[in-house]
């Protein structure tokens, strides 16, 4: 088997997936509903696209305020805008709203009207990236099944906020300004269905408490964490996707084998303090280890199997590592044998 061994750095484009129900087409016809019964209104600040009556266009208007909302919207769209409060009074008849776009606003956490979205009982999607929130803002929608507050000033989750939020799949709140005790044991308490976790981009110096258990995609860029505790995964046996690059991690932070976890498949250690390779799963099939203190490979060691010819027989046993990334270090070309040996399912190394 011939592998690809790139001197250079290796730009890899990965998609941030998350798994969850499919996502609304935007433009969906109204289930038995007679679009006859709603008059076509349309605010002079924005656009209503005949084709599409249940969506709205009110983005890069220069709004200060949100406009009267027709009864017949399903998907607003107010990015790009001047707005600094959300009140009631714009959504009396909006009844029908399953997505909200806000991002791009001026919006902070005294400027949102007590109730106003706990009102909204069909909202999926709530958008308020790129605003001035300090905190998450509450009560929100049980319906809701992504929340996205990346880029604001949020410091503080009031307590109980998640708590009815049993529909959500996806919460964003990387690139805020949350502490490690902003995250208390029962903050993420009632998220029984999320799969995506974004913190990174933070001030956290720990591994966060009491991760919901289904979460399978756990982000946590960019804060300042040096330990993780023994058996952390284990509360979180479906987490495939891990990221905690740029973080202050050594190799007396990371206990023996707590990576030794069969569901991750894809795990990011890149821009930390590590001075040997961690020990990982057979099932692990992207490791990214660049920008460390590594100086050497030990193929036997890494190995996650025995390294034996005879043991590679079947596909169950062997190692599934496809790409791996060690640039950045102190190791030297050429590649150990032994690791080519190991890893006969490897599409491509960066040293």
């Amino acid at each position: 088997m011939t592998v690809k061994v790139y001197p250079s750095l290796l730009v890899l484009f990965l998609t941030n997936t998350v798994w969850t129900r499919n996502v609304r087409q935007v433009y969906d016809a109204m289930d038995s509903e007679d679009w006859s019964r709603f008059t076509f209104e349309c605010p002079q600040e924005c656009f209503c696209p005949p084709s599409f009556p249940n969506a709205l266009y009110c983005d890069n208007k220069g709004l200060k305020e949100i406009p009267a909302i027709p009864a017949r919207i399903w998907y607003l769209y107010l990015q790009n805008n001047l707005i600094e409060t959300i009140s009631e009074k714009p959504f009396v008849n909006a009844t029908h709203l399953k997505w909200i776009n806000l991002n791009k606003n001026k919006i902070t956490s005294n400027g949102i009207e007590e109730g106003v979205l706990s009102k909204l009982k069909r909202l999926l999607y709530l958008f308020l990236e790129d605003n001035e929130l300090e905190e998450v803002p509450a009560p929100l929608p049980t319906s809701l099944e992504q929340l996205r507050l990346a880029r604001n000033k949020i410091s503080r989750i009031p307590e109980g906020v998640f708590s009815n939020l049993e529909n959500l799949t996806m919460l964003d709140l990387h690139h805020n300004k949350l502490l490690d005790s902003a995250l208390q044991s029962d903050t993420f308490q009632g998220l029984n269905n999320l799969m995506q976790l974004n913190i990174a981009k933070n001030s956290l110096k720990k591994m966060p408490l009491s991760i919901p258990a289904n979460t399978m995609q756990l982000f946590l860029d960019n804060n300042s964490i040096e330990v993780i505790p023994e058996n952390y995964f284990s509360a979180i046996p479906k987490v495939t996707f891990l990221r905690l690059n740029y973080n202050k991690l050594s190799d007396d932070g990371i206990p023996p084998n707590v990576f030794n976890v069969s569901s991750i498949l894809d795990l990011q250690l890149s821009h930390n303090q590590l001075t040997k390779i961690p020990l990982f799963n057979a099932h692990l099939e992207h490791l990214h280890l660049d920008h460390n203190r590594i100086k050497s490979v030990n193929g036997t060691l890494m190995c996650p199997t025995s390294i034996a010819i005879e043991d590679h027989r079947s596909y169950g046993n062997m190692p599934r590592l496809r790409y791996l990334r060690l640039d950045g270090n102190e190791i030297q070309p050429p590649i150990p044998l032994d690791i080519m040996i190991c890893f006969r399912l490897l599409q491509a190394v960066v040293i």
